[in-house]
């Protein structure tokens, strides 16, 4: 046995980087042990590397299925080569050392992700070998440098150049971002299996596991003295993670925070609709046959609030609306598409932020996490659609045909400002929005203060009862016309008299959106 030899092991499902490492490594005198397709393209680029199947005696069986799982790998990967006791058995069965293991794993994710993927192929995308490896060498990373990342390949280089060798820290720190990569690919397996119809009982398991991908480090939280670092899901095919940013400088905690809150509410129609988000409320809201129809009746809803923020269109943006956007100072505007035209007129803003985020898809159930104090709240996305015309009316008036479009309008747009929130509408454009209050009544006369004579034939949605009945008094007195209600009060008797004294309609839909 040639006890002096280096030797590392690479076999990698992400071939990137992968040649050029190979050659710094052997030309540091490194001799490379690698499996099927790593060894297919050494091989191809003129590098000499010795399969594994040579090292242990034993092909690879099972179509692949296992080929590392041996003593003479893992043993060399785990052996403490200081330990006396270690170096005899290493001695006794012909075991050489390995000193490095670069690896990453087959493209579990990346094959879930994929449109028509079937379930067998999901199950032989689940790494078996490459995991256990990986971990024992991590374990061992006193005395094994192990890489999963392909963007830290330069550094390993680097640091066996200059220094002959790699530190204890470089050790440490691979070791970590290894067992960070087995974690999160083992989590985005368990989503999966709980995802799959066998497993319906699993949507909260007894024990969750997250595997998220970091996209980006943020400049600072919502405020400078906090750190921040954007996320993404895995396997997911829309959204604010597969957005695509156009033009513009860096997004901002708060600009993505503000823009999660804008998308989810556009996406709440299928008319054309504008929604403006401050501090994570929507601020104007408006839908029309026309976008740039639709961005005139969200900028009229507020024209004060609506400078400086953020912008989500739920189609296309075309040339004239783009022209009215710029009118305003605003962050950020994202569509799902937007024509050559509108970005030739939005270059014009040197700031402004442009994001493409692809449509909604239809996807498993995704869930909403709250921090509480240390503790984790978690509860499925309320993605059921706003039915108001299911609902009960309970005044002796039944809503126009142009009442119930405006109270859907309403109702759509509460579901996504913050409790307590009162929405006052007219057609399809919101007039005045009262948010986060303490008290119903306190949302109501915010909203009406900003509608101003604009609520006057207008309606009122409200995202839960009423537990007096001072906000129908209030809607009564300044002549709005219908109003829409989760229903479920002990005074909604007293509410429904006063709709009646006035000719109010109400409608009950039975379905509350509390939004914390």
């Amino acid at each position: 046995m040639s006890t002096n030899k280096k030797r590392a092991l690479i076999s990698v499902s992400d071939k990137r980087g992968l040649i050029e490492l190979a050659r710094e490594l052997s030309g540091l005198g490194y001799e490379l042990l690698t499996t099927g397709g790593t060894a297919k393209v050494l091989k191809e680029a003129g590098l000499d590397a010795r399969k594994v199947s040579e090292v242990t005696g034993f092909p690879e069986i099972l179509q692949g299925r296992v080929k590392t799982l041996h003593p003479k790998i893992h043993g060399a990967i785990l052996a403490q080569t200081a330990i006396r006791e270690q170096q005899s058995d290493l001695e006794q069965y012909g075991i050489e050392p390995i000193e490095i293991v670069v690896a990453n794993l087959y493209p579990f994710e990346e094959t879930i992700s994929r449109e028509g993927f079937t379930h067998e192929e999901a199950v032989e995308n689940i790494d078996i070998g490459g995991p256990a490896m990986i971990r024992a060498a991590a374990k061992n990373h006193h005395y094994v440098a192990v890489v999963v990342n392909p963007d830290r390949y330069g550094d390993l280089v680097s640091e066996l150049k200059d220094k002959g060798g790699i530190s204890a820290e470089t050790k440490t720190s691979l070791a970590a971002e290894a067992f960070a990569h087995t974690a999160g690919y083992d989590a985005a397996i368990a989503a999966y299996f709980n995802r799959l119809p066998a497993a319906p009982s699993a949507l909260f398991p007894r024990q969750l596991s997250i595997g998220l991908h970091k996209v980006q480090d943020l400049r600072y939280g919502e405020n400078p003295q906090q750190q921040a670092a954007l996320y993404s899901r895995p396997g997911s095919r829309c959204g604010l993670a597969s957005a695509v940013q156009l033009k513009g400088k860096e997004l901002s905690f708060n600009n993505i925070n503000d823009l999660g809150a804008a998308w989810d509410l556009a996406v709440e129609f299928e008319k054309p609709t504008v929604v403006a988000v401050k501090h994570a409320n929507p601020c104007g809201v408006g839908s029309a046959d026309l976008v740039g129809e639709a961005y005139r009746l969200a900028h009229d809803a507020d024209p004060v609030s609506i400078f400086g923020g953020v912008l989500a269109v739920n189609t296309i943006v075309d040339g004239a609306a783009a022209k009215m956007m710029i009118k305003t100072f605003l962050e950020v505007i994202a569509a799902p598409q937007f024509t050559d035209e509108a970005l030739s007129v939005l270059s014009r803003k040197e700031d402004l932020r442009v994001l493409q985020i692809p449509p909604p898809l239809e996807e498993p159930a995704s869930l909403d996490f709250k921090v509480a104090a240390g503790a984790v709240l978690i509860q499925t996305l309320d993605r059921e659609p706003v039915r108001v015309r299911a609902g009960t009316v309970v005044s002796r008036r039944k809503p126009s045909d142009q009442e119930w479009l405006s109270l859907e309008f309403a109702q759509r747009v509460v579901k996504h400002v913050r409790s307590n929130a009162i929405v006052i509408a007219g057609g399809e454009q919101t007039i005045g929005i009262g948010a986060g209050q303490m008290s119903r009544i306190g949302a109501a006369k915010i909203a009406i203060e900003q509608g101003g004579k604009r609520v006057k034939g207008a309606v009122l949605g409200s995202d839960a009862f009423f537990p007096f009945p001072d906000v129908v008094e209030e809607a009564a007195k300044v002549g709005l016309t219908a109003i829409v209600q989760p229903g479920g009060s002990l005074k909604d008797k007293e509410s429904i008299a006063i709709c009646d004294r006035y000719g109010l309609a109400m409608v009950f839909t039975g379905k509350r959106y509390f939004k914390h």
